[in-house]
């Protein structure tokens, strides 16, 4: 084989391997791809058929029911606009309550039920997941505002009670 052919050999290679590479490495990123999506598109048939994804709205009041004797929890996730009904078998956040922002992972049932793996809970009263918010605004514009409201900023903290330490 002449030096030529073997250069020529050996670039081939390398050009082949990346190739290998590059596919590998896209085919296990997309297959780790969480997609999110809020209740209305899930209702209007955007979500693909069998794949998992992040659901996100808010937790309607009063339709929170626990499965007596089991961690089996059934809730439903609003937009304001459309409703999806969740079953959730776990413990859930301490900040999980109904009225209150959450994201939860799964994949639906034939049936319209969301079943959730993980259910992820806001972390104080002023925050939102920012893809729930953006998803609630582009809906529903400033008028659900107050349900998406982030801290404002200039906004005067809460005082604290005077201190007696001093006396």
């Amino acid at each position: 084989m002449t030096p030529r052919r073997r250069r020529m050999a050996l670039v081939l290679g390398i050009v082949g391997g990346v190739s290998i590479a590059g596919a590998l490495a896209l085919s296990a990123f997309r297959q780790n791809v969480t997609f999110f999506f809020d209740p209305t598109q899930v209702v209007t048939g955007e979500v693909p058929a069998g794949e998992r994804f992040r659901l996100g709205g808010m937790v309607t009041q009063g339709s929170l029911h626990r499965a007596p004797g089991s961690l089996e929890v059934r809730f439903v996730v609003t937009d304001f606009s459309h409703d999806v009904p969740v079953s959730y078998t776990g413990v859930l956040p301490d900040l999980f309550r109904e009225g209150a922002g959450v994201v939860a992972h799964g994949h639906m049932r034939p049936d319209g039920t969301f079943v959730a793996d993980e259910v992820l809970a806001k972390h104080d009263e002023k925050y939102m997941p920012p893809a729930v918010a953006r998803s609630l605004k582009r809906r529903h514009g400033q008028s659900r505002a107050d349900a998406t409201a982030a801290p404002t900023p200039g906004a005067p903290a809460p005082r604290a009670p005077p201190s007696s330490a001093g006396t």
